[in-house]
């Protein structure tokens, strides 16, 4: 009988990073990334999309849609999944450098040019790089959790989307910069209009429009934001945003 390898911390932390870049419906062993990922950590395609669904299964996002994952869930999977939870920015980092060491995740052009160009100047400012692996970490993560559309308009032209904070970059406690549960994936347009506190969601989720806007004569305004105003977002399939930050947005930047 062959003998069971347990998963090392590494492999873990690529599991979990792929975990939080993908959708829900690309978490499986034909997947081109979960295939360059899995012959990167020497495992079979098969045992890293049972990890991820050994992941999903933990996450209450995912089975409050009704969909389950897999059962097998161990003690390390648990005990990363809180660590994760407990502090996003380190997560982001440790995930990432697992991905680069172990070459589960090929960089995109420009992330290489960076690289590269980090390296020539001696990595002279890595608060910087650290400060791009989470944003980067961030968007993925948002992306994935929205399917790539604008949880408003439904928009899905990915140059056109922002992953953008609930809570400002600069007023958010370190650990949850880059908590994709911070975050809402919209259209530039909303984005602006979020961050200016023209608009909010409430508890249930709606768009709440600004009175500060119920005066301006635009029908691109009308037809663009304020017909928004009372309708649900499209709920994304994990990372829901958390109920503090959208308070917080609320009470702190939206415009009464």
């Amino acid at each position: 009988m062959p003998v069971r390898r347990g998963w090392t911390r590494q492999q873990l932390l690529v599991a979990y990073g792929l975990y939080c870049r993908l959708p829900f419906g690309r978490l499986h062993h034909r997947n081109p990334e979960i295939i360059q990922a899995a012959e990167a950590i020497g495992r079979t395609p098969s045992a890293l999309a049972m990890k991820l669904g050994n992941i999903a299964h933990i996450d209450p996002a995912i089975a409050s849609t009704g969909r389950a994952g897999l059962s097998n869930a161990s003690a390390k999977d648990r005990a990363l999944w809180e660590e994760m939870h407990n502090d996003w920015e380190r997560f982001a980092a440790e995930s990432h450098q697992a991905m680069r060491e172990t070459g589960a995740m090929t960089p995109t052009r420009d992330a290489a040019a960076e690289d590269d160009e980090q390296e020539r100047r001696g990595a002279e400012r890595p608060a910087q790089t650290m400060a791009r692996v989470g944003q980067s970490f961030f968007r993925a993560a948002v992306l994935s959790a929205y399917d790539e559309r604008c949880c408003i308009t439904g928009l899905s032209v990915s140059s056109l989307l922002v992953a953008s904070h609930i809570v400002p970059w600069k007023r958010c406690d370190s650990r949850d910069r880059v908590n994709p549960r911070n975050g809402l994936l919209l259209s530039a347009l909303h984005d602006k209009a979020f961050d200016a506190g023209l608009l909010t969601l409430d508890e249930a989720l709606r768009v709440k429009v600004s009175p500060r806007l119920a005066v301006a004569d635009d029908p691109f305004l009308s037809l663009s934001i304020k017909n928004y105003d009372g309708r649900p977002i499209a709920l994304p399939e994990k990372f829901r945003p958390e109920k503090k930050f959208l308070a917080y947005h609320r009470e702190c930047v939206f415009q009464t």
